[in-house]
Formats: C-alpha cells, structure tokens, sequence
C-alpha cells in the first residue's frame, strides 16, 4: 500500500522528523490561499503514487500567490503516473545546503531490514553508482538488535558534516528505522533529505509503502490516515466521508464491505493471504440498514472491482440487520459481480434465511472459504475481460 507524499510525511512528523510547512489543496484557489498564508516562495507537488514527478512536470515553483495559483491550475487535472492530479501538496520552500538520500527498506537476501545512505540525494540518485564520494552505503540491520546509534554514526560518519549536524542525521535515521518497525513498513525513503543553510535536517520528500499484509495490526494507523486525508484522495474517497463512511479506495479488485475497522482489516489480509488483491477498505458497521445502497454503490463505482466479500460478524450488532439492508441495496442496484457472504454472530440463523431466500446463494461457514471464492472469481472475471 503506497502512501501519497503528504501522508508519508504526516508519518515521518510523528516520528519526529522535521517536515516543511505544507497544506494539500484540491483547487488552484486553495492553492493561492495556502501560499499566501506560508509565504515566501512555495513548491507545489502533484500527489500521486509514481516517481520522477519532477523530470514529469508534476513539481512547479511560485513565487507569488497569485503564480501558485497558475501553477496548481496546470497541475490540478493533468494526467502523471498514469493517474489523474486530484490533489496538490503547497509547500514551504527550504534553503538547500546539501541533498542526502536514506532509506530503510525490506532486504529479500537477509529477510530483514536494510539502510541505505547516500550522500548524493536528488532525482537522479538511481544513477548513483557503488564508488566515489557519493556511493550509496548500505547496512543490513539484524531485527533482534535492531539499528543502533553506533551503526548509524558509521553510516555517515564520512560526511564530515559538524557535530550539531550529524547529531540530527544520525537521529533522523534512527527515526526512520523505529517508524519502519512500528508501521510494518516495507519502504521508507526520503529523497532528498537535505541540510538547509540553517544547519537543519529536513526531509524533503516522503516516500512510504506499508505491508498490506500488516493493516490488520494499524486500524488505528489506518484511520489516521483516513482522517489527515479528510480534504484530499480519490473521488471515490470524498464520497465516502461525505457519506460519513469509512471508506479507502486500494488498487485492487476484490471489494470488501465489513462491519468494525478489526474485521474489515483482517478481511483485507485474507485476500492478500489468498492471492487476491483488495480493492477498497470499507466499514460499515451498525449504519448497514441505512447506508448500505450508498455503501455498495460506492463499491461498485470503482471500475477495477471483480468482485465482492460481505463479511459480517455481529455482536451488539445484528448481523439479520445488516444483511437486509444490503440485499435490499443489492435488489436496487442490481451489481454485474459475483457476491460472496460470510454471516456469523447474533441474528446469523435469519440472516443467513435472508441470503438464501432474497439473493439465491448459500453463505460460506468460514471467512476463509468467502475470501477464497471471491479472489477466485476475481482472477477468472479479469482473465475474461483481459481476453
């Protein structure tokens, strides 16, 4: 799961590193107003999940207010990556004395964790070769001892840099490692990360990417995110939240609608652990009844969706309940994928009756065998659509 760079950056401030000043604008007037209000000159940087925004025109300067809204409108609906421009990161320009590179990244050889360093930071550093003043250093981490202080003033000891310096390096770093660990990160790379004249050492960009395997483990991570975004994301997105649904839209095409953040997590690993891929986090909770036919719709507007899990365990919340008002949203809607139940807690006996009876189909015992079936039909529905 790769986060845009305002998200990844709102991770590394709580981390602790230091971050320029920024607001994510979803309009050229927003974007004046937020220029005008960090003042002096200001980047403002397409928010997509591709890389060489730069080389790609997806970063512009202004100077002004009034430039800054020039250049939010040339951005704002242009295509990058692949991905239309809906949201723009207004950021504060820094006083660059020098471009670093640090990463902190899955290793396959060790199967744990790699820091990667480099002096030579900027958009060019996968030119960046093993030799010379600005080779890329590396440092596999052993997970039992983790990164240490003395490890890390190894890594950039070579830069010469002075203490106060090096002092804020060193702990950016280890910053980097603890957030790694804590998030289950699989990247956390920042390109660069500079010293500004001012001897400060901030991070200019923010490149993260969590294991999807892991989002069971960070619901709360996960509605964080979730509500830093609340102005930005995808269109889909901002329907959502004006739903007042928990809703994020992923890259993949198995639907999921659950109810609680913990089972809705764990319904989105097992596709993952079943070889499929989600498309959408979506909670649903007691609201099913009401919110069920906006709910679904939302599902089945993303256009990569193959097919749908419904995955209901109720405690306090009646899973009958929520069942009827989703084969209610399902008779209006009339959706064109295959729909798979997996109905357990209280109310489940009439639920159950509910699916055999309104929607013809037998729920499965086990999320497991749901999840199965609904990746199955997934990859046999993008198979067809691919031939």
């Amino acid at each position: 799961m790769k986060l845009l760079e305002h998200q990844g950056k709102h991770l590394l401030a709580q981390a602790g590193l230091t971050v320029p000043q920024g607001t994510v604008v979803t309009t050229a007037g927003a974007a004046r107003q937020a220029a005008a209000m960090i003042g002096g000159r200001v980047a403002l940087k397409s928010q997509v999940p591709s890389g060489k925004r730069g080389k790609s025109g997806g970063i512009k300067f202004a100077s002004t207010p009034d430039e800054a809204q020039v250049a939010a409108g040339e951005l704002l609906g242009a295509t990058l990556g692949g991905t239309v421009v809906d949201t723009v990161l207004v950021e504060q320009c820094a006083d660059i004395r020098t471009e670093l590179y640090a990463a902190v990244l899955n290793n396959p050889a060790t199967k744990g964790p790699l820091v990667m360093f480099s002096a030579a930071g900027g958009m060019d550093i996968e030119e960046v070769g093993d030799d010379g003043p600005g080779a890329i250093r590396k440092l596999s981490v052993d997970i039992r001892t983790g990164l240490t202080e003395t490890a890390t003033r190894e890594l950039v000891r070579a830069l010469d840099l002075p203490e106060s310096v090096e002092r804020q390096l060193i702990a950016a770093l280890l910053a980097m490692y603890r957030l790694y660990r804590n998030v289950d990160a699989e990247l956390v790379e920042i390109n660069p990360l500079v010293v500004t004249s001012a001897d400060e050492i901030v991070a200019l960009d923010a490149k993260i990417s969590l294991d999807p395997g892991a989002l069971g483990r960070h619901a709360e991570l996960f509605a964080d995110l979730i509500a830093h975004d609340d102005a930005t994301g995808t269109e889909l997105e901002q329907r959502g939240r004006a739903l007042g649904l928990q809703y994020m839209e992923l890259d993949g095409e198995v639907g999921v609608l659950a109810n609680g953040a913990g089972l809705t997590m764990t319904t989105l690993d097992a596709v993952n652990h079943y070889g499929g891929r989600p498309a959408n986090f979506l909670e649903i909770g007691g609201d099913a009844y009401v919110k069920a036919t906006p709910a679904l719709r939302l599902v089945l507007d993303n256009p990569r969706v193959r097919s749908l899990v419904v995955n209901f365990c109720g405690a306090f919340a009646r899973t009958d309940v929520m069942t009827e008002g989703v084969l209610t949203a399902i008779e209006e809607l009339h959706p064109q994928i295959p729909i798979f139940f997996c109905i357990h807690g209280t109310g489940e006996e009439k639920a159950i009756r509910l699916v055999r009876e309104r929607f013809g189909a037998e729920p499965f015992d086990t999320m497991d065998d749901a999840v199965r079936a609904a990746v199955d039909a997934a990859r046999t529905v993008t198979g067809k659509a691919a031939g």
